[in-house]
């Protein structure tokens, strides 16, 4: 029986120092309007010495997939991808109309200034699988949109 604590304890205390290898920022989730069963969430992701994204969950979405957004020809499409790779001190940036993860089959509608639970699924080198709990904001706007957009309006009164 001491074997097993020690075992899980040691499985916990690992999974925790990798995920603490990952940084996620600027997470928001697209605000939801009545009727609405899918949106997205964007976030930046930097994995110190590298990983994937292997999958999402959250109790908000009867599904939870990354996605790609990218041109074929004239048409943009959108598709789920299996794994999205960080590259050891990139950022990888998931962002509307490219990588992001989306929610579908949403079982509540997702308002302004309220948050939504994420369980990020990540793999590291060695195939070890970790999830990363991230508490996201949702918005009507990516952060620093709102500040970007107030300082480009008053950039153009004459003064």
């Amino acid at each position: 029986m001491k074997l097993k604590v020690l075992t899980a304890s040691l499985l916990i205390a690992c999974s925790t120092l990798y995920a603490q290898t990952v940084e996620v920022k600027d997470a928001w989730v697209r605000a939801t309007v009545p009727g609405q069963k899918g949106t997205g969430a964007c976030m930046n992701i930097t994995a110190k010495d590298g990983a994937k994204l292997v999958g999402a969950s959250s109790p908000v979405a009867g599904v939870v997939e990354v996605h790609e957004m990218k041109m074929d020809g004239d048409i943009m499409r959108m598709r789920a991808v299996p794994v999205l790779e960080l590259p050891a001190g990139q950022t990888v940036q998931l962002k509307p109309g490219g990588y992001h993860v989306m929610l579908m089959e949403l079982k509540q509608g997702l308002p302004k200034d309220s948050t939504v639970p994420l369980t990020l699924r990540l793999q590291d080198a060695q195939g070890v699988e970790t999830r990363m709990e991230v508490s996201v904001p949702v918005s009507t706007t990516a952060p620093g949109a709102k500040a970007a957009g107030k300082a480009a309006e008053h950039g153009a009164h004459q003064h």
